[in-house]
């Protein structure tokens, strides 16, 4: 495994893999590995030759009271579990390298944006999308994975990458969850062991809120409202939003549709980390 730091050695690693032939699977990340991370390197490796994970805290995504400095960056850890799980080449730019001027060009995506993350972080997406194409316009044509926890985030560059005409196809893949439903998150790691055990119920609202689809309510708002509701009940946790959406466009619609799929995406608070889960669910 190859570990560059510079944005021409990068490139020019991965042109002379495509002049051969050879296909490219990206994973764009922040570091601090974990199982998640991990799966979305064997599904590039399981579909493409050659394995490029890029780890760069980037702190055009941080927003006021966000505390960049803390954090985890367990580099070795992380170039260690890397080459286990597959990865080739590994690609840990220093920020001065990704922005060697100020960033007098950003990339925004209108609507779906707007709300849920967008709403509670406005600057987040934009430091999100400025940087992930300056990942895909370093690395070229290739196959980029992204874990569907971060469900707007996806849908968010899958919309960016489709816009711009940029030579990327990209690919979302499963929560990975632990043994009792937990999303898996670098943020775990600050939960207590009474946090840890409250943030379960995340998962419950969502799957509640699925079975109540299943059952045939159509009305979005009762759903939510339901949803929401489980959180409520749990001391530890402090619910920010739970909602129904339209998984490609992130708006809610005035009522479900039988045939289709929708995405209940939520956030909630339990003591200092914000903890994203969501559950496609399809419409009876």
């Amino acid at each position: 495994m190859q570990v560059l730091s510079t944005k021409a050695e990068f490139r020019e690693y991965l042109e002379n893999v495509r002049a051969l032939g050879r296909t490219v699977g990206l994973v764009p990340t922040m570091g601090a590995l974990h199982e998640g991370h991990l799966s979305l390197l064997r599904a590039a490796g399981a579909d493409c030759d050659v394995v490029a994970l890029t780890i760069f805290v980037n702190p055009l995504q941080f927003g006021a009271g966000e505390d960049l400095s803390a954090y985890p960056r367990p580099l070795d850890r992380d170039l260690e579990l890397a080459e286990e799980a597959g990865a080739d080449v590994v690609f840990t730019p220093t920020t001065d390298e990704m922005y060697p001027e100020p960033t007098l060009s950003t990339v925004h995506i209108e609507q779906l944006t707007a709300g849920m993350e967008g709403a509670s972080r406005p600057t987040h997406f934009d430091g999100v999308t400025t940087v992930v194409a300056k990942l895909f316009n370093i690395a070229g044509p290739s196959r980029a994975y992204f874990g569907e926890k971060d469900f707007q985030q996806l849908a968010v560059v899958r919309r960016m990458a489709a816009d711009l005409d940029q030579p990327i196809t990209v690919i979302g893949c499963p929560i990975v969850r632990e043994s009792d439903g937990l999303a898996m998150s670098s943020r775990n790691i600050y939960l207590s062991s009474a946090e840890r055990e409250a943030a379960t119920v995340i998962n419950r609202a969502l799957r509640a809120g699925a079975a109540m689809i299943s059952a045939g309510e159509g009305d979005p708002a009762v759903i939510e409202e339901h949803m929401a509701s489980i959180i409520e009940a749990e001391p530890l946790a402090e619910l920010d939003y739970a909602v129904v959406v339209d998984p490609d466009l992130l708006i809610t619609p005035a009522a479900l549709i039988s045939g289709t799929n929708v995405r209940l995406l939520m956030v909630a608070k339990v003591g200092s980390p914000r903890l994203l889960d969501n559950l496609g669910v399809d419409v009876p």
